[in-house]
């Protein structure tokens, strides 16, 4: 061991002078003290084993690595397959490194990236991402090459300095949309992605390889087990879930920015797909590029139904069962059933995204009654998330303001989608509704029913009427027999319509659900001779 100094030791080391460049104001000083470290470590090796390295192209590697120990993703989802952590090298007249990695895998990471670099100098940092669990080691990489130039936006330096308070001015590069960067044989164009799904976020395309680094898009939840390409793995059948749920939790809120990246896409010429997470796409890229598609615009990708019950004595479990069998019955191969306590949230999520798109196809095929069930499952899953949260517990607790401002604002944003949604089932109580929450015109529009997040974030709620108010049972009771005693007339004239329909041929409600109803504008109207 003396000849060797231990990967835990060079951790805190390199932990230690991460700390100094935090301490430092500019990156001056931190210089000189990353030539001292290198000089501690001259001659000494730092880590053992041999890098897991794997060739994307000729000259672009490989240097990730993956975390099989995590089990919530961002503390939030369940993830048993584990997940990936990707980062690549440019190898040409100069270095590229395009993100970093999570703080879990960095020992892996540094051990990949040195094996590559064999010695030469790092050039250029891209920093497409700045999310922690692409930009944790940022900080390390600049103390080990302390000549490497950070390319990014904007509003990447701007987090860059608030995460690790340094000052990267004297050697960054700040790119906009459509800018380049020659390396060499290579030249690199920069494509702007804000809110796909950071602000700062940019992808960087490669005009040589055509391959295209893309952030979080196109990623994917689970660990690379040795397979780097989607061509190497059932992705279909592997893969295809945790992509989809990655998607909707992670991304699927933000997808008019992702539609506008897509068309960005399909004005260049992609070879190759290279995510921050899951495996890397070279074939077949019209597949994963029509899911993101389908997945933007809240299209469903095929005709299916997910039945979701909660059930504490086993009823609404067994209700729950004979629904699915009959909707089986029905023609429907694809039946989902989920108990909701048990189900983590984000696999409803992924089942469920795209509310108003399953409203607005149930009611062009009049079925109405499908129509609100959709609804009240949204309604009811934010009924326990109430539950889950406990904002009123929230409220007493100073320091946990800002956790209560978003909860109170996921309910407001809920509530502003269903009652959109229902105003046409409800249209005297929900427009108040939408009021009472400080939904402005636009963003009540139907339009946006399909997008969460529209309503401001400084949004003010108003307190009204009770839009739902206690029933006076006498009350009702007594107009209900008034309405008796004044309806005698009326039932004479139902009598008589009853018994001019007594021989009309009666249909019964799939035959009536499968009708094709339309309304129309009488614009002209004429007596036809002995026509009641």
């Amino acid at each position: 061991m003396s000849a060797e100094i231990a990967r835990r030791d060079f951790l805190k080391a390199a932990a230690a002078g991460a700390a100094g460049i935090a301490a430092a104001s500019v990156f001056g000083g931190a210089s000189a003290f990353a030539e001292d470290q290198a000089k501690a470590f001259e001659g000494k090796k730092k880590f053992a084993g041999i890098g897991s390295i794997r060739e994307v192209t000729d000259d672009i590697l490989y240097v990730g690595a993956s975390d099989r120990r995590i089990q919530l993703f961002e503390n939030v989802y369940p993830i048993p397959r584990g997940v990936a952590y990707n980062s690549y090298v440019l190898l040409d007249e100069k270095t590229v490194l395009f993100d970093t990695v999570d703080r879990s895998v960095t020992g892996q990471f540094f051990e990949n990236l040195t094996a590559v670099l064999d010695g030469r100098e790092l050039d250029y940092l891209v920093v497409d991402h700045m999310e922690p669990d692409h930009s944790s080691a940022i900080s390390e990489v600049l103390v080990r090459w302390p000549n490497a130039t950070v390319v990014c936006t904007k509003a990447a330096a701007l987090i860059l300095n608030q995460f690790f308070a340094c000052d990267i001015s004297d050697r960054s590069i700040l790119v906009d949309e459509g800018d380049t960067l020659n390396v060499g044989r290579h030249t690199l164009t920069f494509v702007m992605a804000p809110m796909v799904h950071w602000p700062e976020v940019m992808m960087t395309y490669d005009d040589v390889s055509g391959a295209l680094f893309c952030a979080d898009a196109f990623g994917s939840f689970g660990a690379l087990n040795g397979n780097l390409f989607a061509d190497e793995v059932d992705f279909e059948k592997d893969w295809l879930p945790d992509a989809r749920r990655y998607y909707c939790n992670i991304v699927g809120k933000y997808g008019p920015q992702v539609q506008d990246v897509l068309s960005k896409a399909a004005s260049v010429d992609i070879k190759i797909l290279c995510p921050t997470h899951g495996p890397v796409w070279r074939e077949n890229l019209g597949w994963i590029l029509e899911k993101y598609s389908l997945w933007s615009s809240y299209t469903p990708e095929e005709k299916a139904v997910m039945v979701v019950y909660g059930s504490v004595y086993g009823g609404t479990e067994s209700a729950a069962n004979a629904l699915a069998a009959q909707i089986s019955q029905k023609g429907i191969a694809d039946v989902a059933v989920y108990d909701v306590s048990k189900t983590h949230v984000s696999e409803l999520i992924a089942e469920a995204s795209g509310l108003r798109e399953k409203v607005d196809d149930f009611v062009d095929k009049t079925q109405l009654q499908n129509a609100l069930i959709e609804i009240f499952k949204v309604v009811s899953r934010a009924n326990k998330y109430i539950d889950e949260t406990a904002p009123w517990i929230l409220a007493k607790d100073e320091a946990k303001r800002a956790r209560l401002a978003t909860v109170l604002y996921n309910l407001l944003d809920t509530i502003r989608i269903v009652a959109t949604l229902l105003s046409a089932f409800m249209p005297t109580t929900m427009p108040k509704a939408l009021e009472q929450i400080g939904a402005c015109e636009k963003c009540a529009s139907y339009e946006n029913a399909g997008t969460f997040g529209t309503l401001p974030k400084d949004v003010t709620v108003h307190k009204g009427e009770a839009l739902f108010p206690r029933i006076d049972v006498e009350k009702e009771i007594d107009e209900l027999n008034q309405i008796f005693k004044n309806s005698a007339g009326i039932d004479e004239e139902a009598e008589k319509i009853r018994e001019e329909l007594a021989g009309v041929e009666k249909i019964d409600i799939d035959t009536f659900a499968a009708s094709d109803i339309r309304v129309g504008e009488v614009r002209a109207c004429e007596k036809v001779k002995k026509s009641k």
